[in-house]
C-alpha cells in the first residue's frame, strides 16, 4: 500500500537514486531526478521519467540546497521526497520544509531526526533509555590521559570529519580538518571526541517501525572491515553474533529500545561496538536507509524501500519480520588506490562488466550475485562525490560460499579505466582471517595492507597478459591497414629481428615485448615454449608450459588509446603503452610534487624559498569530500608554488617543487 503516492523525488544521485527508482518502478510509482552539472549525463537521471538541474557542481551549489530541491519536487509534479543516504537524508530542516510544502517526507519524524542527528545529545538519550553507551568527551577537555580519541563529525557518518589522534598535539589541527570536512559534507561543521578503541567489532541492527506501535529489529550485519573509518566489506548475519550466546536477542532489544526512545518510523539503523566477549556500546543511530541495506533485504527477503514507502503512506507492518536466512556479503567497489593511501581516482569508466551478475537492484532468493551501480560504460567519475563505483553483493546458503562466490565474480569482472580497489576486495574475501570470521576494526593493519593491496595477477602472469597485448595490438593494427591486411605484423620471408612493444604497469615498472610472426604462428622472446593458438584484436588464446604439459590461457584484450586491459582468469592487468621516443618536454623536474588526482586546494603550508623538511605538508586538496595533504618527498628549499587557494588541478599537475639538500650540494661541489 502507498496511499497517496505517485510520483517520488530522489534528492541524491547515482547508485542509490537508481536503487529506490528500481523499486518505485516495482510499484507502479513515478520517479523524478534531481541533478548537477556534472552529473547531467548521469544514469539516474536518464533513468527517471523526468530530471530536474541543480545549477553547479558541488554538493554545497547543488545536493545540499534543499530549498531547490523542494523546487524542483513541486516544478516536476512529485508529491514525495526520498532523501537517499549523505547529503541532506539526516538533515531535520529539510524534513520539515519538505512537510511544509505539502510533499511526504519518506523518513522517519522530525523530532526522530533531531534527537538522533546530534551524536552528542543521542548517548545522553540512549543512555537514559538503558541502552550501553561510550561516553563522549568534549575537544577542549581532552588530556593526555584520554588519548587515543576519535573526533567524530555530530551530524553526519562515512567516515566524513573522522579523526584519530593520538597525540595531544596533534588533536587541535585535526579538529580544524575534521570541522572542515564536515562543513564540505554536512553543512555542518560540528564535531566532538570519544575514546577510540583499537579493534573492536562493528554491528548495527536494521530496525523498521510503522506509525501503529510496531517496531521491528529486522535483522544485524556485521561492518567490521574499514578503512578510513568507512565501511569496505559488510554481512549479514555477524559472525561474531553468530557464535556468541544470547548477543543476538541482547543487540535486537537494544535497537527496539533506541527505536522505541524516540518516536521512530521507516528504516533506521543502530550502530554499536563490540568486543570479541559480546558485550557492546551504542555507537550512533542513522536516521535512514544504510548503503549496506542489500545485505539485509538478501538474507530477509524485504525489499526495505517499498517497506519506506509504504509505512510513509501510512501502512502498517506484520507484529513480527521474517526470519533471517542464508548469509550476504556486500563490497563497495571503490575508485581508489589501496596501495598509494587510498588515493581517490577520478576519470572515465571505460567498462564496467560483472558477468556473474544474476540482478541489479533487486532481492536474490537463491545463491547469485546482485549489483547496485551509479555508474556505466562511459560514466565519468569527478572529484566531487564519493568515488564509489558499485556495491557487489553475493548471496548463498553458507557464509563460505557467499564469500567464494564474490571474490570470483570480482576477480572476473572487466573494470577499466580507473585504478579500483577490486584486488583487495578480492584478497580480503579469500583470506583466512575472513573466512574464519576473525574481522574487526583494525583488520588492514593486523594483516597488512600491503599483502591485501597486492595485484591479483603475480608479476610472471602480469608479463604473460602482456605479451597477450602486444600480439593483439599487432591484430588490430593488421586488421586496419589497407595493404597486406592478411599478413601478420612484422611478418618476413627470412629470419629478422623481433618487433619490440614496451608497456608500462602501474604496480611493476616497464615490460618490453619482443614478438616475432612466423609460418607456425609467433616465437616470443623469454617466454620459451609458449604457442598461439589464436589471435584476433580482442582475444588471444596462448598454450603455455606447465609443470605436466601445455596448459590453454585465454586473454581478453580491451584498448583505450594507450591504455591496454587485458582479462584472464589469472588475474586483471592494466598498462600504458609508451611510444617508440619520449618527448623532452614531458620530463619533470627532481624534487616535483605532483597532484595524485584531480581536486581544489584548500590550503598553503609553506612559501616560496622557505626551507621544508621531509614529510612536511606543503598543501592540502579537496578532492571526492575528503582532505588530501601534499608533503615535501625530501629535505631541502621550496623553490616552485604554482597554485593559490580555491584553485582546481588536474591530476598530474606539477604543483610545486622541492630542491633536495642533496641536490642543492651536488650543485655546490660542481
Amino acid at each position: 500500500m502507498t496511499g497517496g503516492l505517485s510520483n517520488v523525488l530522489v534528492a541524491n544521485r547515482g547508485e542509490i537514486a537508481r536503487r529506490v527508482f528500481a523499486t518505485c518502478r516495482r510499484m507502479g510509482l513515478g520517479t523524478v531526478a534531481v541533478y548537477s552539472d556534472a552529473d547531467a549525463a548521469a544514469p539516474h537521471v536518464g533513468e527517471a521519467d523526468a530530471a530536474v538541474r541543480l545549477p553547479g557542481n558541488t554538493p554545497a551549489e547543488t545536493y545540499l540546497r534543499g530549498e531547490l530541491i523542494v523546487e524542483a519536487a513541486l516544478s516536476a509534479g512529485a508529491d514525495a521526497i526520498h532523501p537517499g543516504y549523505g547529503f541532506l537524508s539526516e538533515n531535520a530542516e529539510f524534513a520539515r520544509a519538505v512537510q511544509a510544502a505539502g510533499l511526504v517526507w519518506i523518513g522517519p519524524p522530525i523530532e526522530a531526526i533531531e534527537q538522533m542527528g546530534s551524536k552528542v545529545a543521542s548517548k545522553k538519550m540512549m543512555d537514559a533509555a538503558g541502552v550501553p553507551v561510550l561516553a563522549e568527551l568534549d575537544p577542549a577537555e581532552v588530556t593526555e590521559a584520554h588519548l587515543p580519541v576519535l573526533i567524530k563529525a555530530s551530524a553526519g557518518g562515512g567516515g566524513r570529519g573522522m579523526r584519530v589522534v593520538r597525540e595531544l598535539a596533534d588533536l587541535e589541527p585535526q579538529i580544524a580538518a575534521a570541522r572542515r570536512e564536515a562543513e564540505s559534507a554536512f553543512g555542518d561543521p560540528t564535531v566532538f571526541c570519544e575514546r577510540y578503541l583499537e579493534t573492536g567489532r562493528h554491528i548495527e541492527v536494521q530496525v523498521m517501525a510503522d506509525t501503529h506501535g510496531t517496531i521491528w529489529s529486522v535483522g544485524e550485519r556485521e561492518c567490521s572491515i574499514q578503512r578510513r573509518h568507512q565501511k569496505v566489506v559488510e554481512e549479514a548475519p555477524s559472525p561474531l553474533v553468530e557464535r556468541v550466546d544470547g548477543m543476538r536477542e541482547r543487540l535486537f532489544e537494544a535497537a527496539r529500545l533506541a527505536a522505541g526512545a524516540i518516536g521512530y518510523t521507516g528504516a533506521g539503523t543502530v550502530e554499536f561496538l563490540a568486543d570479541e566477549q559480546g558485550d557492546f556500546f551504542f555507537l550512533e543511530m542513522n536516521t535512514r536507509l544504510q548503503v549496506e541495506h542489500p545485505v539485509t533485504e538478501c538474507t530477509t527477503g524485504l525489499d526495505l524501500v517499498r517497506l519506506q514507502l509504504e509505512v510513509a503512506a501510512g501502512g502498517a507492518l506484520p507484529a513480527e519480520p521474517p526470519a533471517m536466512r542464508g548469509h550476504s556479503i556486500e563490497v563497495r567497489l571503490y575508485a581508489e588506490d589501496p596501495a598509494h593511501d587510498w588515493q581517490p581516482q577520478s576519470g572515465t569508466v571505460h567498462r564496467i562488466d560483472i558477468p556473474s551478475v544474476t540482478t541489479e537492484f533487486d532481492l536474490l532468493d537463491r545463491a547469485g550475485v546482485r549489483l547496485d551501480t551509479g555508474v556505466v560504460d562511459g560514466s565519468v567519475v569527478g572529484v566531487h562525490y564519493d568515488p564509489m563505483l558499485a556495491k557487489v553483493i553475493s548471496y548463498a546458503e553458507t557464509r563460505t560460499e557467499a564469500a567464494r562466490l564474490l571474490a570470483s565474480a570480482l576477480q572476473r569482472a572487466r573494470i577499466h579505466g580507473l585504478v579500483t580497489n577490486r584486488d583487495l576486495l578480492v584478497r580480503v574475501l579469500r583470506h583466512p582471517a575472513f573466512l574464519a570470521g576473525d574481522t574487526d576494526t583494525a583488520f588492514f593493519e593486523t594483516h597488512g595492507l600491503d599483502s591485501l593491496a597486492e595485484p591479483l595477477a603475480w608479476e610472471s602472469d602480469e608479463a604473460l597478459s602482456l605479451v597477450a597485448a602486444a600480439l593483439a595490438d599487432a591484430a588490430d593494427k593488421r586488421a586496419a591497414a589497407r595493404v597486406g591486411g592478411g599478413l601478420p605484423s612484422g611478418w618476413r620471408n627470412l629470419p629478422s629481428q623481433s618487433q619490440r612493444k614496451s608497456y608500462e604497469s602501474r604496480t611493476s615498472g616497464v615490460h618490453e615485448v619482443g614478438y616475432r610472426f612466423t609460418r607456425d604462428g609467433a616465437t616470443i622472446d623469454g617466454h620459451e615454449g609458449v604457442e598461439l593458438v589464436e589471435l584476433s584484436p580482442e582475444r588471444v588464446v596462448l598454450n603455455v608450459p606447465g609443470e605436466r604439459g601445455p596448459v590453454r590461457r585465454v586473454f581478453t584484450v580491451a584498448r583505450y588509446g594507450d591504455l591496454v586491459c587485458v582479462d584472464s582468469p589469472l588475474g586483471p592487468v592494466s598498462a600504458r603503452r609508451l611510444p617508440r621516443f619520449s618527448d623532452p618536454a614531458d620530463q619533470v623536474a627532481t624534487g616535483s610534487l605532483l597532484a595524485p588526482m584531480p581536486g581544489s586546494v584548500i590550503r598553503l603550508g609553506a612559501e616560496v624559498g622557505s626551507r621544508v623538511d621531509a614529510g612536511q605538508p606543503i598543501l592540502w586538496l579537496e578532492a571526492m569530500k575528503m582532505e588530501h595533504t601534499i608533503a615535501a618527498p625530501a629535505s631541502g628549499v621550496l623553490s616552485a608554488l604554482n597554485v593559490t587557494v580555491g584553485q582546481q588541478v588536474d591530476i598530474g599537475a606539477v604543483l610545486a617543487v622541492v630542491d633536495p639538500d642533496d641536490a642543492v650540494n651536488e650543485n655546490q661541489e660542481q
